[in-house]
């Protein structure tokens, strides 16, 4: 599955003002993120993505994905559960007046289909024999 997430910047969605977006998705292993910058960003949009209170991406605490005319694309290996399969996205503006979409986009998949076999299930195999 692969999900989309538009996140709409106002002048008024400052640091102190942040626009967020709960994104519910399946349970799952988050392999795919891709965040999409418009044109006329000019890197002034900062993008987090939470799970609860665990900062996710960027990686480094209060950092923040920027980007213009762009789509910053990576790979990952995030497994979400049924009870806890939501995230949470913000984005703000640094010095700009104009309002921007920017989308996040996220691909999940059951954990089966990413990594078929387990060390432990691979042993279990070859003790059988």
């Amino acid at each position: 599955m692969f999900y989309s997430f538009p996140i709409t910047v106002a002048a008024e969605n400052t640091i102190d003002n942040k626009a967020e977006i709960d994104m519910d998705m399946s349970a799952g292993v988050i392999h795919q993120v891709d965040i999409l910058f418009p044109d006329d960003c000019d890197h002034n949009i900062r993008v987090q993505v939470f799970d609860a209170s665990f900062q996710l991406w960027p990686s480094n605490r209060k950092a923040a994905i920027r980007g213009d005319a762009t789509v910053v694309s990576f790979r990952d290996f995030y497994e979400m559960r049924s009870a806890n399969n939501t995230l949470k996205g913000f984005a703000w503006w640094e010095g700009v007046e104009t309002a921007q979409t920017i989308f996040i986009q996220i691909g999940v998949l059951p954990r089966a289909v990413l990594q078929p076999f387990s060390l432990a299930e691979l042993l279990r195999a070859v003790e059988r024999r």
